[in-house]
């Protein structure tokens, strides 16, 4: 780009002096810019030209002038930043933000939140770590999570914490309820105007199928086929009324099979790399069209400890505008997440169900939750699993605690000071407790798991939390070392039980108590949920927080600019 050469030519010559005024010559100004003294008397030309400094030479070779620099290499940057993003070419602007972090957040400040360019509306949202990826059975990260769904369409989604139609207009199963046809709505596209055939589909799922996680996910489905140009058949080999839940599943979202990055959600991608993602609305979408043209998230670093993982902080108060100065951002949005920070006994030999429930018990009574020192106001102790499902409090005759324990964990760093915490509580009672830190989101690929006494982690709640519920103790590896015990056993008898009764309301009743036999029998124990927050300028309209914690970009709008009504006085 011709204009961020010239620019950053002028920053060489500015850093010589650090933009102090100064005598020099045409010859010492060529070498700092590394060009010839013809071309640097054409460059000052232009730069004066321009304003950006004022040059009065002396004839003569060799003879010293008198330099005075106008603009700051930040200001310039500032300026062709704007006037880039203005004329849509946000990727080409990505070119000028070779920057330090302190200074990449100072150039991006005013240019956040809600923004109109050529007549279309624009959210820009400051965020500090770049994003994983889009690929639905890679991501981990809340942030992807929601950023996934709006690119990718399933059978079904979620909506009110039920499964409602998407890519299916209607669904239905035979008496038996084996045998289930979803019905697509005419007219699907892909984000490339292609058309999305049926066929597509079916192969898409016989694909999914092969990956370990999509297997347990659909462990009954036996077949996938495409009786008619509009119609899926899912066959299974026995009863599954969670069936609709599970295509709007995360790892059932449908990429088009030609081209991963393609979907046929409300929104397109159009730019992805670690220093901006940008999306566009998808003009040709099935259901309610975005309010929005685009929206991008701008990422600006923060300073973190890279042994954490690519998540140093839990990201539960979302900024649209400037993070640092929330303050001056209107708190639109506000909930307690579903999901929680959990810990996980496993009890065997040398540690049994008795002293796992006595662990428990030291955990609710000594309050160590409530007094982690942790920013106030980020998390709050867990009293519910789910709403109107109680954490039951211990009350058990305790029992000493092994010699030594083994704790694992992951992510969130909250969980530090946990396991800290945790350490001393222990050590009170007699029990050393070794402390292992995994800097990852989610058990998946983690091998040495099998040696831990105790797990935390963090489970993530979307939409659908019975169903959640009820998937995460089906598919999360988490629960593979309890499946070979009478109690595993047990547990999964359960769970496929659940899974063939039709009524929505008794499978809830019968998750909920198999919860409570998980936490009154020393196994789960909820330790805390976080606030979310939502923060933005003034001007952004539409903003309410979703079940992770983020919003809907489909519903999120800008008020257009209005030049307010020339007041003008009536001649008499």
């Amino acid at each position: 780009m011709r204009q961020l050469n010239r620019l950053n030519q002028f920053q060489r010559l500015w850093q010589q002096s650090q933009g102090a005024p100064q005598q020099t010559c045409v010859a010492a100004m060529a070498r700092h810019c590394i060009c010839s003294e013809r071309h640097l008397r054409t460059l000052l030309s232009q730069w004066q030209h321009a304003g950006w400094l004022s040059w009065h030479g002396k004839p003569g070779r060799g003879k010293q002038g008198q330099l005075q620099f106008l603009r700051t290499p930040e200001q310039l940057r500032q300026q062709l930043l704007q006037r880039q993003l203005d004329a849509g070419e946000a990727a080409d602007a990505l070119q000028l933000l070779d920057l330090p972090p302190e200074r990449l957040i100072n150039m991006l400040r005013p240019l956040m939140g809600g923004q109109w360019q050529n007549d279309t509306p624009v959210l820009r949202i400051p965020y500090y770590r770049p994003m994983e990826s889009t690929e639905p059975r890679q991501i981990t990260g809340r942030a992807e999570q929601h950023l996934v769904r709006q690119i990718y369409s399933g059978l079904t989604r979620f909506e009110q914490d039920e499964p409602v139609g998407d890519l299916a207009h209607h669904w239905q199963h035979d008496e038996a309820s084996c045998s289930w046809l979803f019905w697509l709505r005419p007219q699907l596209m892909w984000h490339n105007d292609e058309p999305v055939q049926a066929t597509q589909l079916v192969t898409q799922f016989r694909q999914l199928l092969r990956d370990t996680r999509v297997g347990l996910l659909l462990a009954d489905v036996i077949s996938v086929d495409a009786p008619h140009p509009l119609a899926l058949r899912f066959v299974l080999r026995r009863p599954d009324f969670w069936l609709p839940h599970r295509l709007a599943h995360l790892l059932c979202l449908l990429p088009n099979p030609d081209d991963p990055a393609t979907g046929s959600g409300p929104w397109k991608r159009a730019h992805f790399s670690p220093e901006m993602v940008r999306i566009e609305s998808h003009a040709r979408w099935h259901l309610q069209r975005p309010l929005l043209q685009a929206v991008e998230y701008w990422i600006t670093p923060q300073l973190f400890d890279p042994a954490l993982g690519s998540s140093c902080r839990h990201p539960v108060q979302i900024a649209i505008g400037d993070a640092t100065e929330l303050r001056t951002l209107q708190p639109v949005s506000s909930s307690i997440s579903l999901g929680f920070c959990y810990l996980v006994c496993r009890p065997r030999a040398g540690f049994t169900a008795e002293q796992a429930r006595t662990l428990f018990q030291l955990i609710q009574q000594s309050g160590i939750v409530s007094r982690l020192p942790l920013d106030e106001g980020l998390i709050t102790p867990s009293n519910e699993l789910l709403p109107g499902w109680d954490v039951p409090l211990m009350d058990t005759v305790p029992v000493p605690l092994p010699a030594t324990l083994t704790l694992h964990y992951q992510l969130p760093v909250e969980l530090h000071q946990m396991s800290q915490a945790l350490v001393a509580l222990l050590k009170q009672h007699g029990c050393i407790l070794n402390v292992v830190f995994h800097p990852v989101k989610s058990w998946h690929r983690i091998d040495p798991l099998d040696e831990a006494d105790i797990v935390m982690g963090d489970r993530l709640i979307g939409d659908a939390p019975v169903f959640t519920l009820a998937n995460w103790l089906q598919i999360d590896p988490l629960w593979r070392r309890l499946w070979p015990t009478p109690q595993g056993e047990e547990m999964q008898a359960q769970l496929l039980a659940i899974q063939q009764i039709a009524d929505s309301h008794i499978r809830t009743r019968g998750l909920h108590q198999l919860y409570h036999q998980l936490m009154t029998g020393g196994i789960l124990l909820p330790l805390f949920n976080y606030r979310y927050q939502i923060y933005a300028p003034p001007g952004v309209e539409g903003i309410e927080l979703n079940t992770l914690g983020w919003f809907d970009f489909s519903r999120a709008w800008i008020p257009p600019p209005i030049d307010p009504p020339c007041s003008c006085s009536a001649a008499n």
